[in-house]
């Protein structure tokens, strides 16, 4: 990790920029890829899960046989912890449910808002190097609660056509019973337009690399919705003397594994404790099956020294992370002020990895700096608020006059008319 001490804030723009290709590059091959599952369906999913996972599929849909087996053949206490996270993570997401909210604004004026299931979506799990079993628990729980009709999973399978065991396991245990043999960006066209296989839905959820990314974007365009842009993960820790520099070690480590465009950012207002830190990278990357892989997001992550608290929370605001962990002696100050960042671990033994699995919150969060406008994935996520309104004879007569005059103000004799129809009648009865 580079070490970078006290930057000037007008260098902070370049400083703090992902490595990750501008979309420009990846949206041409994206767009051709879409047009052609909307022409050609199932076949060019095949032709395209032939290209790039290497197997050649005459089925799409995974079976039950194929849940069946894998559910018995996954080891007993994967499954039990695949348990434990699911029973926390129903727990964080069943007390997120809202109650219909309802206000009289004028006598006679009734308004309510209430919440509706999104019918019909979409989740896709990546597979590649890391299946990641644990996002269907993020993302199947929340829409299970929410009263989601359909939900669709779609990830790609491995070289001999097979989905990961524990995500069929995962998918079984959460009530998902239509699950696709495709990823990439032809899994996010084909839960955009629909094939003879894979249905339509109305959003579609779940990370990806930034191929998916840009598809996502890219299906937007036609009408379906997403969850957010989520790209390469990232992480950003604030720590101090007052830290366990090995835990942060291993917290830099375990997100810098994800991927090569995967960026780890270390601020300090000790220089000592980023040495630290340093050394220990050093000595526990050599043990990790995935150190060629961490080396490469390594080499585009930085160590950063800042003068003061100030300094250094106006920085993590600038750059939003996904992930920030904070283990500061004054914790309370960046827990009351920090404004961007998808979500915050608190404490040397709270660690990134534990909202990735089992503690309860989502770990599907914005990357790239979208923290400053977007939440992670939440129950709400899978549902839209609807509001209602009744108004009664008494309550046109207490707002007719003020929308007749607003509508005539803005030149929309239509809408003027609509109510000074019911207010001549209620004049003449």
């Amino acid at each position: 990790m580079k070490k970078i001490y006290n930057p000037a804030e007008e260098s902070w723009k370049r400083l703090l920029e992902r490595p990750t290709q501008t979309f420009g590059d990846i949206e041409v091959v994206a767009k051709e890829i879409f047009q052609d599952v909307r022409d050609f369906g199932d076949e060019s999913l095949k032709k395209y899960t032939q290209k790039f996972d290497g197997v050649s599929l005459e089925s799409l849909s995974v079976t039950d046989l194929e849940i069946s087996s894998a559910v018995h053949r996954l080891d007993t206490d994967l499954k039990n912890a695949i348990n434990l996270a699911k029973s926390n993570i129903e727990k964080f997401h069943k007390a997120q449910k809202s109650k219909r909210i309802e206000v009289e604004t004028m006598p006679g004026v009734l308004c309510w808002q209430e919440k509706r299931p999104i019918q019909k979506v979409g989740l896709y799990i990546p597979g590649g190097t890391a299946p990641l079993f644990s996002t269907l628990l993020m993302l199947a729980i929340p829409a299970k609660i929410a009263g989601c009709d359909e939900v669709v999973l779609c990830t790609p399978p491995n070289k001999t056509g097979e989905i990961n065991e524990a995500i069929l396991y995962a998918a079984k245990l959460c009530g998902v019973h239509q699950i696709y043999k495709v990823g990439g960006i032809q899994a996010i066209a084909a839960m955009a337009f629909g094939t003879e296989s894979v249905p339509r839905v109305y959003k579609i959820f779940g990370p990806g690399n930034q191929y998916v990314t840009v598809a996502k974007q890219l299906a937007t365009q036609f009408g379906t919705g997403i969850d957010m842009p989520a790209g390469p993960s990232e992480l950003l820790v604030m720590a101090d003397d007052s830290a366990n520099a090995a835990f942060v070690a291993s917290d830099l480590l375990s997100q810098a594994e994800h991927g090569v465009d995967s960026q780890v950012i270390l601020v300090s207002t000790s220089e000592k404790f980023i040495d630290l830190v340093q050394k220990e990278i050093e000595d526990q990357i050599k043990d990790l099956p995935r150190s060629a892989i961490a080396k490469k997001s390594l080499a585009n992550s930085k160590s950063i020294l800042m003068d003061n608290d100030e300094a250094a929370l106006q920085l993590i605001n600038a750059y939003g992370p996904e992930h920030l962990i904070i283990c500061m002696e004054n914790e309370d100050f960046y827990l009351r002020n920090v404004q961007n960042a998808g979500s915050v671990f608190v404490g040397n033994y709270t660690p990134e990895s534990a909202g990735d699995y089992a503690s309860g919150t989502n770990h599907t969060l914005p990357t790239n700096g979208f923290a400053k406008q977007y939440s992670g994935v939440n129950l709400d996520s899978f549902m839209k608020s609807m509001t209602f309104q009744k108004i009664t004879k008494e309550g046109i007569g207490h707002i007719g006059n003020a929308i007749e005059l607003m509508a005539e103000a803005e030149g929309l004799q239509a809408h003027k008319n609509a109510v000074s129809l019911r207010l001549k009648e209620l004049k003449n009865n």
